[in-house]
Parts: C-alpha cells; sequence; structure tokens
C-alpha cells in the first residue's frame, strides 16, 4: 500500500483529507485499465463471435471487466481502512480526489448485479443495444466515476510536473476518453469509415426499393456528424488538460493515440462489422501522426489562460490537422473517399470550428464591466 499521509498535522483543518500520491494514483490507474480493458475486450467479443456463442453472462471478457472493478474496488476499501486507521474520520479518510470513486464503485457493482439480471431476463444485446442497454449506461458511469480518481487527484496537486509525476493523471484522461468514444462508437469515422469510396451508396448495397438520392444524404449526414460529435469529444478532453497543465512531450500522442488503438482493434474485420472498412493500421497511424503533430502545436504555441488567441488557434488547428491526415488515409488505403470536395473539405473545416467553439468554453473571455 503506497504511503498517503496516514494520519493528520497537528494542524490539520477540519474537513481535509490525505493526499494521494504518484505511486498510489500509479497503482489506481493501472487497476482502473485492467477493466477498462475487459469492457473493450467484451466490444470486441460482440464484433468478433457470432450472437449464438454469447448467451451467456459468465464470459472471460466480463471476468476481466469485473475482477478488474473488484481489485479497484479492494485497493481503494483498503485505502480507506487504512487511513482511518491512522486518525483520520471514515467519512473523511478517501485521498483527495477519490471521493466520487466510492460512489463510482457502488454504483457499478449495483449495476453489474443489474446486468446479470437483464441478461438472464432480456437476453444477450447486440449492436446498438449493448450500447445503450440501460444497466450498460449505469456501468458506464460507475466506471468513468472510478478510473478519473488519478485525474481528479492530480488536478488539485499544485506540484505536478513532467511525465514521472503526470503519467498516471494522462492515463486516467485516456481511460476517460476511452469511455466517451466507447459509448459512441456507432457514430465514430474512426470505428466505420462513412466516407471511403467503398461506402458509396448503391443500389447493390441497400436495394433498389429505397431513393439513392435519400440514402446518399443520410449516409453522408451520419458520416459528417461523427465526425463533428468525436471532435467535441475530444477537444473537450484535450483542451481541459492543456488549460490545466503544462503537459510534458508526446502527452497528447499517447492519449490519441492509445485511444484510437483500443477502438479501431476493437472493431477492425469484426463478425459485425463492415468489410469494406478501412483496416486498424491506417487509422491508428492517423492518430499517432495528428498526436505528434498537437503536441508539437502545444510546445509551439505554448495555449494557456494568459495566451487565450494561442489556446484558440491550438484549438482550431488540432482537429483540422487530424481529420485532414484522416481523409488522406481514407484516399491512400481507404479505396479512396467518394464525398466530393466540397464536403470533405468542409468537414475538415467544420471539425475546426468545433474545436474553436470548444475553447470558448474552456476558456471564455473575460467580461469587462
Amino acid at each position: 500500500m503506497p504511503r498517503i499521509s496516514l494520519s493528520p498535522s497537528p494542524t490539520t483543518a477540519e474537513g481535509e483529507r490525505p493526499l494521494s500520491n504518484v505511486a498510489y494514483d500509479g497503482v489506481i490507474v493501472t487497476l482502473c485499465a485492467w477493466f477498462l480493458g475487459g469492457l473493450y475486450l467484451d466490444g470486441w467479443a460482440h464484433q468478433h463471435i457470432a450472437e449464438t456463442e454469447l448467451e451467456t453472462f459468465f464470459t472471460p471478457w466480463h471476468a476481466m471487466l469485473y475482477s478488474g472493478l473488484l481489485a479497484s474496488a479492494g485497493a481503494l476499501g483498503l485505502t480507506v481502512l487504512w487511513n482511518w486507521r491512522g486518525g483520520y474520520p471514515v467519512m473523511r479518510a478517501s485521498p483527495v480526489g477519490y471521493e466520487w470513486s466510492f460512489l463510482g464503485v457502488l454504483i457499478f457493482l449495483v449495476s453489474g448485479l443489474g446486468d446479470m439480471a437483464w441478461h438472464l431476463l432480456f437476453g444477450i444485446e447486440a449492436d446498438l443495444e449493448a450500447l445503450l442497454s440501460p444497466t450498460h449506461l449505469a456501468l458506464a458511469l460507475g466506471a468513468t466515476l472510478i478510473l478519473t480518481g488519478p485525474l481528479r487527484a492530480a488536478w488539485q496537486r499544485t506540484d505536478a510536473h513532467g511525465w514521472a509525476a503526470l503519467w498516471p493523471m494522462l492515463v486516467s484522461l485516456t481511460l476517460l476518453l476511452s469511455v466517451l468514444t466507447f459509448f459512441t462508437q456507432y457514430a465514430h469515422p474512426f470505428a466505420s469509415t462513412m466516407a471511403a469510396e467503398p461506402h458509396r451508396p448503391s443500389a447493390a448495397l441497400f436495394g433498389s426499393g429505397r431513393p439513392l438520392a435519400r440514402v446518399t444524404f443520410y449516409a453522408q449526414a451520419l458520416g459528417l456528424i461523427s465526425l463533428l460529435l468525436q471532435t467535441a469529444l475530444l477537444m473537450g478532453v484535450v483542451l481541459l488538460a492543456v488549460r490545466r497543465w503544462a503537459l510534458p512531450w508526446g502527452s497528447l500522442t499517447l492519449l490519441l493515440g492509445l485511444n484510437i488503438t483500443l477502438l479501431t482493434l476493437m472493431r477492425d474485420k469484426g463478425y459485425h462489422s463492415n468489410p469494406l472498412d478501412t483496416g486498424a493500421f491506417p487509422l491508428i497511424a492517423v492518430a499517432v501522426l495528428g498526436g505528434m503533430a498537437a503536441d508539437l502545436l502545444r510546445w509551439r504555441l505554448r495555449p494557456s489562460t494568459a495566451r487565450p488567441a494561442a489556446f484558440r488557434l491550438f484549438a482550431f488547428a488540432v482537429p483540422t490537422i487530424v481529420y485532414g491526415l484522416y481523409f488522406l488515409a481514407l484516399q491512400l488505403t481507404g479505396g479512396g473517399v467518394w464525398w466530393t470536395i466540397h464536403l470533405w473539405a468542409g468537414a475538415i473545416g467544420m471539425a475546426g470550428v468545433v474545436g474553436l467553439l470548444m475553447s470558448f468554453l474552456v476558456v471564455p473571455p473575460p467580461v469587462k464591466h
């Protein structure tokens, strides 16, 4: 058990909680990565294994998911016991930043039991059902509260600088983004490459009973909406971190690269996935290159609350570069892009606009009286 201020000092103010350290945060975020890996493995199973083979709650991927959760809950519970024995009141024995993690554990455990009952009563969900099942959404809420504990803990510390101090926070941030992308994978341009030439609507794909122009419109609209939604999620997470910390070089490469790696490997060549989708590795390359470009921009522009113009330029440039690389990858490895230049160029520009607008939420303009 990492040492985390086991007893209050004589000058401890009423209501003060113990502080965690990097070692403790590292243990917790590693356990959180364990159960998030189980979540993505469960998603992989739903993509790659026939539904007839999934008609049971007791699977290896569920075992990884719930054992990771129990390990995380056990570590958090032992911490409370340790600090309580060290002199902290039990209601203030959780380290700073981890208060909501305990609520997350309770939500996850109750939802896990509910999920098993749901499966037994209504069967195993498939496709969108698996993402929108009420018990699965409750599990997502609980997991998010748990795995953001190291992020909240680092937020409260003023001495966190460099990789050695910030790596648990960066992994926690990546896990947060990965939960968001997992539960919105049905609307993610890296999960389904709707703009790639093989996805061009045709009578062979959709049948002759529907007006092709209407099918084409909905295919384009879905692709564009997916791109804008994921831009908002990505830049919300990125800008929050950039505003709070002087991120070490490689932070955004880790964030974007690991997130897209998990997503694309889960979806690649699955049982239910469209075999026309671009393979995982070109898209992983896009994420890594986009993350490197974001790191370079952060180093060069030095965006911060004290430099709002640089902050907004950064917010516009990052998604513009990422989706510029994305369409280039589809052109080179996905069989081409069937969208017109008006649409794909406009989509790249709109991604930048979404990033720019997100910057006004994270760093609003000053109010002059």
